[in-house]
């Protein structure tokens, strides 16, 4: 089964929780707090796999978690951090930070990742930080601290999963124009080939074999006939499969036998038109013409009208038989030769913004005035604190304040004109602030 677009939720683990702990020891006085840390979070890790071709892994199962870090334990034992999870996807899979569809329900979320390399492997949730254990916390005037810090939280994300193959060249013409055919005869990929509308129904990919080991990869992409960009018949949405394509091969019946009342030279137009209904820089990929079932009488005046349309835009035409293999190792050696002056193909989505996660730069702490008796205060630091302070506890809350005081917040407050009895909120927390 082929499948090229699936929706996901990654989550990477969170951090196991520091751990509070004293020594006790016969014959060891003051042994002192001995709290482990707790474990990292596994990370969400993406990595590009040769060896699939498909998405289907993805169709059925939309949760993938990480796992969590161990908490921390006594005699300062640091929890075990919890596994990675490596999520192996097709080389040519683009992820995308939401769900977010346009009206023609292609995905449009900032992307997180382009997975274009083989082997590649890129971290898109990291596991989130184990917290101390009560050992850190220690201090000359604190010498049995009864707190310690939790574990950060896993990133959590909604991703869309994108297939666009990697291939150097695209296949595209009519229905029965002969696509599949010339793929299985160049390559040793095994094409469903019938004579009916829409035999390929998912895209084929094959590699061919030159003799001057100058080897390159085709795709048949599938579907195209005119109206295909308002949804008739499979629509387009194989076509991202050729954004990638550095040139395309465009397969025409010139004998005319399919009965359609198009002359080749349509037949081109009429593809060529779904193209730029999809993305008009498509046709500004250099195309080669294969008149194709060469093998039967042909219209000469239809093809010296289509060797005059290829020579205007500059596209070199083969006359060839796909069933008999005419004109094939011509047509061939002109793909390779092309291939040869070409540059990679420019993604369609070179401007596109690239989602990451903020980075938390420097320790800044927000003091600001929500409304009159109300105050806020955030950043980094504060987070922190809140995390391994036991505001319960008598030393702990006394800590809490001193810290207050030394980074400035309380005079910042004051300059802001707080006054006995209002309120200061801390994320979660709230409390009454007096002289």
């Amino acid at each position: 089964m082929f499948v090229d677009n699936v929706k996901i939720t990654i989550e990477s683990g969170g951090g196991g929780h520091g751990h509070i702990s004293f020594r006790r020891e016969k014959y060891v006085p003051n042994g002192g707090p001995d709290g482990g840390d707790g474990g990292r979070g596994g990370n969400v890790i993406f990595e590009a796999c040769t060896s699939i071709n498909t998405l289907v892994d993805f169709r059925y199962k939309k949760t993938f978690r990480a796992e969590k870090g161990v908490n921390g334990g006594g005699s300062k034992c640091t929890g075990k951090n919890g596994e990675d999870l490596i999520l192996k996807v097709p080389v040519g899979t683009l992820i995308r930070y939401s769900w977010e569809t346009d009206e023609q329900n292609n995905p449009v979320g900032l992307v997180m990742a382009d997975m274009k390399t083989p082997g590649e492997q890129r971290i898109l949730a990291k596991g989130g930080r184990g917290g101390r254990g009560n050992q850190h916390f220690a201090t000359p005037s604190r010498q049995a601290p009864k707190f310690s810090e939790d574990g950060k939280p896993g990133k959590s994300y909604q991703v869309t999963l994108e297939l666009k193959l990697i291939a150097d060249v695209g296949i595209i013409g009519f229905p029965n124009a002969g696509k599949s055919t010339l793929l299985s005869r160049v390559t040793k990929a095994n094409p469903k080939i019938a004579n009916y509308q829409f035999t390929t129904l998912s895209p084929n990919l094959g590699v061919v074999r030159h003799d001057q080991g100058r080897d390159f990869v085709l795709a048949d992409i599938p579907g195209l006939i005119e109206g295909a960009s308002q949804g008739i018949g499979l629509g387009f949405d194989f076509l991202r499969h050729i954004e990638r394509t550095r040139t395309m091969i465009h397969v025409v019946d010139a004998a005319r036998i399919e009965g359609d009342d198009l002359t080749p030279v349509q037949a081109v137009e009429k593809i060529n038109a779904e193209l730029a209904a999809y993305n008009p820089i498509l046709l500004n990929r250099p195309q080669i013409i294969a008149a194709n079932k060469a093998d039967l009488p042909l219209d000469e005046d239809y093809m010296a009208e289509l060797e005059a349309f290829a020579k205007a835009r500059g596209w070199p035409i083969y006359k060839i038989s796909a069933a008999t293999n005419q004109g094939l190792t011509e047509l061939i050696r002109g793909i390779s030769d092309l291939l040869e002056t070409l540059p990679e193909a420019e993604d369609f989505e070179t401007n596109y913004e690239t989602y990451f996660e903020p980075e938390r730069t420097g320790e800044a702490i927000t003091v600001e005035k929500i409304k009159e008796g109300r105050f806020s205060v955030e950043g980094p630091g504060i987070e922190r604190l809140l995390g391994y302070t036991n505001m319960a506890d008598e030393r702990g809350f006394a800590f809490f304040q001193r810290f207050l005081r030394e980074k400035g917040i309380i005079a910042r407050l004051e300059a802001l004109g707080i006054e006995e009895n209002d309120t200061v909120q801390l994320y979660e927390l709230e409390f009454d602030y007096w002289k």
